[in-house]
């Protein structure tokens, strides 16, 4: 496993030279790149594969007890990454199993794990906190660690995943069939109008792993030459769907298409697959629509009604990893209440079920 930190210099290389960001890293660093084909892992979604997981702020523990106090965010609070660093230091630090800081305290930098980001207007650099909406994290710091760990070579994470999107129209794939006739309003003229709408985040996203792995010397020089092989594919994405009663009932249709599209459009045919579900609100969500999308996620991983995904489907469960407002950092509940423990385990759980389908 290799690992550096953030330098000074290297922070401020990034700020004056953003667009050379990989680039400017690269030059940086004094371990080559691990031999071997690079791994490609694709994780894509909505907001929630996004990532709102706080890093370093958090809830002030001293208004825990009180869910509808107007909490003033402290350094290691509640809900932040750090926390959870500092609450479990045999796991998480500087000695521990899976060490996400050094003897400093910083955060390190993986040696062995790229990631090209579409957040933030386009994010590409070696696998770090920072690459979630904004300077935060989503389920991409986990998963990378724990893939990275696994991985006998390089690994490439490319990470497709826009705010606001649903797979009924947004990432609706061919074999899923025209766009519904239950999406109503402006959007429903909009289709009419113009049917490249419906799906046009699936091949968006088909455009930019293209792009990607055409372009990986220009994107990750240290990478130059070297060959490329998708290892995975990973989907948290939910909520816009979960607002729709009519697109609660034909999600599990959706997904399943979704699934069969990628693979055929990918080249690869038993492409392993895991599925963070959407489990806003934890084991006590009461919600239909919501129990409706969790549920369709779950059927999807299941052998049982798709025989066709055996052994290489997943399902990760996330309703335990629900942390509720007076454990967190926001009140946005669509955003995990902005919890960076949360996204951190759900990336992290995300990356042992890829493991596990990859064996």
């Amino acid at each position: 496993m290799y690992y550096r930190r953030w330098s000074i210099l290297a922070a401020v290389l990034a700020g004056l030279l953003a667009g050379l960001l990989a680039a400017g890293a690269a030059d940086l660093h004094a371990e080559a790149p691990p031999k071997g084909p690079v791994q490609v892992f694709i994780l894509a979604g909505q907001s929630n594969m996004e990532g709102h997981g706080s890093v370093e702020m958090g809830r002030d523990p001293a208004d825990a007890a009180n869910p509808d106090a107007k909490s003033k965010p402290v350094e290691g609070g509640l809900g932040s990454l750090r926390r959870l660093v500092t609450q479990q230091p045999d796991r998480y630090g500087p000695a521990g199993k899976t060490p996400l800081v050094g003897k400093d305290g910083q955060w390190l930098v993986r040696d062995d794990v790229w990631i090209w980001a579409t957040t933030d207007k386009g994010e590409r650099g070696r696998l770090a906190v920072g690459f979630g909406a904004r300077d935060t994290i989503g389920p991409e710091f986990g998963f990378g660690h724990v893939v990275g760990n696994h991985a006998d070579g390089p690994v490439l994470i490319i990470k497709t995943s826009w705010g606001g999107k649903d797979l009924a129209v947004d990432f609706r794939t061919p074999s899923a069939g025209p766009a519904p006739e239950y999406v109503k309003g402006k959007r429903r003229e909009a289709i009419d109008a113009d049917g490249a709408l419906v799906g046009h985040f699936y091949r968006l996203m088909l455009e930019h792993v293209k792009d990607v792995r055409t372009n990986l010397a220009t994107y990750f020089p240290e990478l130059a030459g070297r060959e490329t092989r998708l290892a995975g594919f990973g989907w948290h994405q939910g909520w816009n769907d979960g607002c729709s009663a009519d697109m609660t009932a034909e999600y599990e249709s959706n997904l399943v298409h979704f699934i069969r599209d990628l693979r055929k459009d990918l080249g690869a045919e038993s492409l392993p697959v895991v599925i963070a579900t959407s489990g806003f609100g934890g084991r006590e969500q009461a919600q239909d629509r919501r129990l409706g999308i969790i549920n369709a996620q779950l059927a999807v991983a299941d052998a049982a009604k798709h025989p066709e995904f055996k052994g290489t489907v997943a399902a990760v469960e996330t309703r335990d990893f629900w942390r509720p407002v007076e454990q967190s950092p926001s009140r946005q509940g669509y955003h995990w209440n902005g919890n960076g423990e949360t996204h951190y385990l759900i990336g992290e759980a995300m990356g042992r079920a890829m493991i596990d389908l990859m064996k």
